[in-house]
């Protein structure tokens, strides 16, 4: 950030007084400009043992495989954000969500929660944001080309938790050194 939003004047990059993080700060109007990790909410859609997984029609990591989840938006709850990235993405409903999983991603500032539910009925589809949606046993998933180290990690407790017959609310880290190990070369 270089300019404040509130006065267009520079900002400067310190702690401010009574803080203890730097901060973009403008010293001309005082305004204290923080910026907080981005929540990302979705969802586990299922049919029995299988789940249902997105192609994403979008960057980044266009043409892998996903769940179906995306940014929470303002005024809506987390669980609304993630019925409607369901919808959005898979045109797929969910009957009785339950929190699934929270995962923190530090180094890219962003918090995933997850909910699970069986599809109201087997109805999905694609949306715009999806290149195709197909449900998948444990087996058949698409481990190499799966988009993002938290959805390996979402999808492994997942199936875990359905051998074992329960319904955990599992939380993770998820760390820069997934990330290393799971980018793709173009």
């Amino acid at each position: 950030m270089n300019f404040c939003g509130q006065c267009g004047k520079p900002v400067n990059f310190k702690i401010p007084a009574g803080d203890n993080r730097k901060r973009h700060v403008c010293d001309h109007c005082d305004t204290i400009h923080y910026q907080n990790p981005r929540v990302i909410s979705g969802c586990i859609p299922t049919v029995d043992d299988r789940v249902l997984l997105c192609r994403r029609a979008i960057e980044p990591r266009y043409g892998m495989w996903t769940l179906p989840a995306g940014f929470l938006e303002n005024g809506e709850t987390v669980l609304q954000g993630a019925l409607r990235e369901c919808r959005e993405e898979a045109l797929a409903t969910l009957n009785e969500p339950k929190l699934s999983g929270i995962y923190d991603i530090p180094h890219i500032n962003q918090v995933y929660i997850l909910y699970r539910g069986a599809l109201q009925n087997e109805d999905f589809g694609t949306g715009e944001e999806s290149l195709e949606a197909r449900l998948f046993s444990e087996t058949d998933i698409p481990w190499a080309a799966l988009a993002f180290p938290v959805i390996t990690t979402a999808l492994k407790h997942h199936f875990a938790d359905l051998k074992q017959g329960l319904s955990t609310v599992h939380t993770d880290i998820i760390t820069s050194r997934l990330y290393s190990l799971h980018k793709t070369t173009d």
